[in-house]
C-alpha cells in the first residue's frame, strides 16, 4: 500500500496501479527503457495491472518480460468504458491510473489519482483534461509513485 496525505485533497491509501500499455509503457509494441525496473520496485507496494487492446499484437512478449498478464479489453466494445469499469470494479478510491490515450480518459477520471503521460505517441486532449497530473514520460510518472512527496508537491492546494 502507498499512503499519501495531500493537503487540501485528503489521505489516500492506494493499493493498486492500473496502467495502459500501448503509448504509455510501450512504444510500437516494445517496452520503454526503464519501465521494467520501476514496475518491479512499485510492485513491492502496489498491485500492478496492465490493461490493453494489444494494438501492436506484442502483449504476450510484454507479459513475459514483466512476468505478469495484462487485462485485455474486448474488440468491438467501447474500450474507454471497459477500462473505466475495470477501475470501478477494483475500487476507484484505492487505485492510481496512468494512461495517455482518449480511451484512457474515463479511467483517469475514475481513479483516486490519474496521471497522464505525454510519451512517444503524445497524449490525447481528453486524457490530459481528465488527469490530476501530466508528466513528460512514463518513467517520470512511475517516479512520482516511487517518490510520493513529488505528488504531494504537485497536487497540494
Amino acid at each position: 500500500m502507498l499512503a499519501i496525505d495531500i493537503p487540501g485533497r485528503g489521505k489516500y491509501e492506494l493499493v493498486r496501479l492500473v496502467i495502459d500499455v500501448n503509448g504509455t509503457i510501450a512504444e510500437d509494441g516494445d517496452l520503454i527503457a526503464g519501465v521494467r525496473e520501476r514496475l518491479l520496485r512499485l510492485r513491492r507496494d502496489l498491485d500492478v495491472l496492465m490493461v490493453t487492446a494489444d494494438t501492436h499484437g506484442r502483449q504476450m512478449a510484454i507479459d513475459r518480460e514483466l512476468q505478469m498478464e495484462a487485462v485485455r479489453v474486448e474488440w468491438g466494445k467501447p474500450e474507454a468504458w471497459q477500462k473505466a469499469e475495470l477501475v470501478r470494479r477494483l475500487g476507484s478510491d484505492a487505485t492510481v491510473v496512468i494512461g495517455n490515450g482518449a480511451n484512457d480518459a474515463q479511467m483517469l477520471k475514475e481513479a483516486a489519482i490519474g496521471i497522464a503521460v505525454v510519451g512517444p505517441e503524445g497524449a490525447s486532449t481528453a486524457a490530459v483534461q481528465s488527469a490530476d497530473v501530466v508528466t513528460r514520460s512514463i518513467n517520470e510518472a512511475l517516479d512520482l509513485l516511487l517518490n510520493p512527496r513529488r505528488l504531494v508537491a504537485t497536487l497540494r492546494q
